[in-house]
């Protein structure tokens, strides 16, 4: 079946780094374009990155331009959110999403703190 299984969440201090890891099973993900969301309690989920299936185009919301990248391995199934100059601001669940399969992960907490 398929499965979404985000990781690489944690507290972090602002101006900290994060890598989150989503690894994909049970469909084809080299077909699939990937997108992150986050939501944090009592805001609306915000779509934070979507990269193509092939990579041919990666983008990042406004909100953490220069400070997010993803990125992508087909090989290993996995999509990835590197995650630069953390601010408090950004601490949220962070999931990821499949359009091919329309299934999304379970999230992982990330928490930007000092």
């Amino acid at each position: 079946q398929v499965q979404l299984v985000e990781s690489g969440g944690g507290v972090v201090q602002p101006g900290g780094s994060l890598r989150l890891s989503c690894l994909a099973s049970g469909f084809d993900f080299s077909k699939s374009a990937m997108v992150w969301y986050r939501q944090s309690a009592g805001k609306a989920r915000e779509q934070v990155a979507t990269i193509t299936s092939t990579s041919s185009a990666a983008n990042v919301a406004n909100a953490v331009k220069g400070r997010f990248t993803v990125f992508r391995d087909n090989a290993k199934n996995t999509v990835y959110l590197q995650m630069d100059n953390l601010k408090p601001e950004d601490s949220a669940d962070y999931w990821c999403y499949a359009t091919l399969v329309t299934s999304r992960g379970q999230g992982t907490q990330v928490t930007v703190s000092s």
